[in-house]
């Protein structure tokens, strides 16, 4: 997940940190203590399956972030505008529904730390639908693999989890009970730089020091992601065309005795009258040599000469041609590799730099020639669509009418491309061409919903849901409209209108 809108104050160290530790935890809760006990929970946002924004109308001092992901669990008060917090979320999960039902009507009676562990026990009271009186608890237990948030109820019992628990008193139907490598967790140099963000004075409370800290963090192990990505294909690229090299030159190597075969030919057609034969071995006269010596060589005891001659001459035209080829593909390798060898060396020093628009340019150009290699023909126009490229080289195909949308689903799209239509709302056919048949990257899935929800009535919706499947999953009903079509399954996702790709 990516949190936007607060960069990285001047001293946040960059490191990779995993976790907040047993002492950050508790500024961060000191800090709430005075400010969200007697507050009633509002809109819930989630931003990734396991992130949750919730909104205590606390003004100024922010809404509440827990992320439970293993990796990096953690809990405090961000800054966002609520529009920013719609356009990152994601549709509420079976835990988020759950815990906006059983939270309503209630207020936060108290916010405490576990002395003993990094877990945090939210406590709610309120009236259920019928007006009796109901306490719940949300515990975010931020204990590293274990890293889990719990919904119980008054008699401590898990009636919801947003990840599965593992172990006793960690499922659902069971009294809680800490994970089984509970303990608060020892500090280390990294998670000292966290709390040296906190108490430098630069920030005005310790969940901005931590929202800045966590939020540099995350772009520093973004680049880093898709530093490693670009570096693994492009060493791919470099350890191919190595390969191929080294072929080459035994390719080459195994043409080296063309001229051989010409010389052979030539003393067959001259010893038809002098040659020697016995079964297959054949002795002739070398009129080229100085000394005119005898050559032995073996030939197919059911040829004769003139058949070997020709033979022995079509390999020496074969090997010409060969050389030929080879040579000039030999040359166009160099090339290629030698170009490879200085891209290498540019990424080398972009990522030594940290420069993110660098990596970011250097990225886009990799992905173009990608996009022609899987033999997606966008100089060729498809009547009746508009055409886009996705930023990892997906063709992706807009219908116009609905007779062009007829058209492109059923005449132009292959079984395993990506097809696409907003739901509850007329509008265009979308199809992401995937002539690889490889899984299709998350990004150009939301960039294609997003043009699926620009061109159709639902444009003007801040989000819109929009029904994705591959083409094979598509039908037509007998009799139905141009345009109408059936599927058989499908996925949904939530994006915003807007064109967010290159027209083609």
């Amino acid at each position: 997940m990516q949190l936007r809108g607060v960069p990285a104050g001047p001293n946040v160290l960059i490191s990779l940190s995993k976790t907040m530790d047993d002492r950050a935890i508790q500024e961060i809760v000191a800090e709430m203590q005075p400010l969200m006990p007697g507050r009633a929970p509002g809109k819930i946002f989630q931003l990734s399956p396991l992130s949750l924004v919730i909104d205590f109308r606390l003004r100024d001092h922010g809404d509440l972030f827990i992320s439970v992901e293993p990796a990096q669990p953690r809990m405090y008060l961000i800054k966002r505008r609520v529009r920013d917090l719609e356009k990152q979320s994601i549709p509420l999960a079976q835990f988020g529904q759950s815990l906006r039902k059983e939270l309503s009507n209630t207020t936060l009676r108290s916010i405490e730390k576990d002395p003993e562990d990094r877990i945090i026990w939210l406590r709610f009271s309120g009236t259920d639908e019928l007006g009796k009186k109901q306490e719940r608890t949300l515990i975010v237990q931020l204990t590293g693999r274990a890293a889990n948030l719990f919904l119980i109820d008054r008699h401590g019992i898990i009636t919801n989890q947003v990840r599965e628990g593992k172990g006793h008193g960690q499922k659902i139907g069971e009294p809680y009970q800490k994970p089984p490598a509970a303990g608060v967790r020892a500090s280390t140099a990294k998670d000292d730089e966290l709390l040296e963000a906190m108490r430098t004075g630069v920030y005005t409370s310790s969940s901005e020091a931590a929202d800045a800290y966590f939020t540099s963090l995350l772009v520093r192990q973004s680049f880093d992601n898709r530093a490693s990505a670009a570096r693994a294909g492009l060493r791919k690229k470099i350890t191919h065309h190595r390969k191929l090299l080294k072929q080459l030159k035994l390719d080459l190597a195994s043409h080296a005795d063309a001229e051989a075969h010409k010389r052979l030919g030539d003393l067959l057609l001259a010893n038809l009258s002098t040659a020697r034969r016995e079964g297959n071995r054949v002795t002739l006269i070398d009129f080229f040599a100085d000394d005119a010596g005898p050559v032995e060589i073996e030939i197919d005891e059911h040829a004769t000469l003139p058949e070997e001659a020709e033979r022995r001459f079509a390999r020496y035209s074969r090997s010409r041609r060969a050389v030929k080829q080879i040579t000039s593909r030999l040359t166009a390798i160099r090339a290629e590799l030698d170009a490879l060898d200085s891209q290498s060396e540019v990424f080398e020093k972009i990522i030594a730099e940290r420069d993110e628009h660098a990596l970011d340019k250097f990225t886009a150009k990799k992905s173009a020639p990608a996009a022609s290699a899987r033999g997606s023909k966008h100089e060729k126009k498809i009547p009746g669509t508009r055409s886009y490229l996705s930023s990892d080289g997906f063709e992706i195909l807009v219908g116009r009418t609905a007779r062009d949308n007829d058209h492109l689903t059923f005449k132009v799209a292959k079984p395993n491309d990506l097809w696409m239509h907003t739901g509850d709302y007329s509008g265009s056919h979308v199809v992401v061409r995937n002539t690889t048949r490889k899984e299709i990257p998350h990004r150009t899935i939301i960039e294609a919903a997003q043009l699926a929800a620009q061109f159709s009535q639902a444009r003007k919706n801040s989000k819109v849901d929009v029904h994705y499947t591959q083409r094979k999953f598509v039908s037509k009903p007998k009799g139905a409209a141009p345009g109408l079509v059936r599927m058989t399954r499908f996925k949904n996702i939530t994006v915003e209108p807007k064109e967010s790709v290159e027209r083609v």
